[in-house]
């Protein structure tokens, strides 16, 4: 593919072997089907961990994916997109905008880290049955009174 196609350090060819599952990834997008508003571009919505994807590793969820074997996916359908895909044959070359640069060209199997599972409402609930217990047990100590 030539480098006219959003040349930037975060771009990244990928070349992918279909495997028995197809690529082991799946897309929306399109001019049709908008994943994010005012973008008819492609994103990679879910990553199949035993696919050719997954077990590539480069391919993540939320990159958006410029062009596969030269074809630009710009201005069309999501079927003509899907079509598109279908049709790649067995060796397939996406070039791919990184939704995370850092991820670009790491090592076969690197993920991202993890997402902590403790939401900010459970912590803000903790913190007050905290001070609820400390509210108790303060106003449960006897007083001197002077």
């Amino acid at each position: 593919m030539n480098g006219s196609l959003h040349s930037s350090p975060n771009v990244v060819d990928i070349k992918l072997k279909r495997g028995s599952a197809g690529l082991g990834f799946n897309i929306v997008g399109g001019v049709d089907q908008q994943y994010l508003i005012n973008d008819n571009g492609v994103y990679v919505s879910k990553i199949k961990e035993d696919g050719a994807a997954g077990l590539d590793g480069r391919l993540h969820e939320g990159d958006k994916i410029l062009a596969i074997n030269g074809a630009k996916l710009e201005d069309l359908t999501h079927q003509v997109i899907v079509d598109l895909f279908r049709a790649a044959g067995e060796d397939v070359e996406l070039r791919v905008l990184k939704r995370f640069p850092n991820h670009g060209n790491g090592p076969t199997g690197s993920q991202p880290e993890p997402k902590s599972s403790v939401s900010l409402l459970e912590i803000l609930v903790a913190l007050a049955g905290v001070a609820a217990l400390c509210a108790y047990i303060y106003m449960r100590l006897p007083r001197k009174h002077f």
